[in-house]
């Protein structure tokens, strides 16, 4: 079971990159800045959607290193399949930008040349990623498990179009990133300054969830979407059933208002006056 989860955040990570630098160097080439960055948004926003979908039944779909370390610190996670979550995520982003970039002619690996620093685009990561934990946390705690695909790749749709930073929100994407000198990389210098600003939202923001959104924790098992697997369906009964006596479960209850027995013995008390 852990070696499933571990693949599956590991892949899923990997097709995001795919997703975010694809699509960057596709927009890219044509049509205005606001443009460019819209389509951009569009496309990962859909590929969150897709991929939550696909994978969150086998590992949550974190695919986040920032998502990972907020279920850890919820309790929600042993420590060491956070860090084999984290390990993998980081292996499968750092491939997908591989494989992108040889799908497009570029170079395995070329370090970005574009520079995402300062304090102004530091503020925005944090500000992006609280955001993100905040939207993801509220919707699972609601207990609308099937509104978490959508309300993710909606929030960061939003945020890559409307944040200065275009809302990285990811240690693992915004490593990975460093990987491709096209659109979307960013220089490693920048990457500890984004990376940091992601873990301090993180941290910053653990308090006021477990307060704002306060239930048991135990009643939210994973992130991004509860994985437990289902319960068995309850065994019809057949009319060829036999009653066992000694059997507790197969005795009529006759209080039971769902068994006919009961029922009827009900009715025959009462057209008699009561029990006696």
């Amino acid at each position: 079971m852990t070696a499933r989860r571990l693949v599956a955040e590991g892949l899923g990570t990997a097709l995001l990159l795919v997703a975010i630098v694809g699509s960057g160097i596709v927009t890219s080439s044509d049509g205005p800045a606001s443009t460019q960055l819209f389509q951009h948004a569009l496309v990962v926003g859909l590929a969150l959607v897709a991929l939550i979908h696909t994978f969150g039944h086998v590992s949550g779909a974190h695919f986040n290193p920032a998502v990972t370390l907020l279920d850890l610190l919820l309790g929600n996670l042993p420590r060491r399949l956070a860090a084999g979550y984290v390990v993998v995520q980081l292996l499968g982003a750092c491939a997908g930008v591989v494989v992108t970039n040889l799908l497009f002619g570029e170079p395995a690996v070329a370090l970005a040349t574009t520079q995402r620093s300062g304090v102004q685009l530091a503020a925005s990561e944090l500000l992006a990623t609280a955001g993100l934990l905040v939207v993801i946390v509220g919707v699972v705690r609601s207990g609308r498990d099937a509104a978490v695909p959508g309300a993710v790749g909606a929030y960061i749709a939003m945020a890559v179009f409307s944040t200065s930073s275009a809302s990285f929100a990811n240690p693992a994407v915004t490593v990975a990133r460093s990987l491709s000198d096209t659109w979307t990389g960013i220089d490693p210098s920048g990457v500890p300054v984004y990376v940091g600003a992601q873990l301090l939202a993180t941290v910053l923001v653990w308090p006021l969830l477990r307060w704002l959104f306060s239930t048991d924790a135990s009643s939210v098992p994973d992130l991004v979407v509860p994985h437990a697997p289902p319960a068995s369906p309850p065994r019809l009964a057949s009319p060829h059933d036999e009653h066992d006596p000694h059997d507790p479960h197969d005795a009529n209850d006759p209080h039971d208002p769902h068994d006919p027995a009961a029922t009827s013995a009900a009715g025959r008390s009462h057209q008699d006056g009561g029990p006696r």
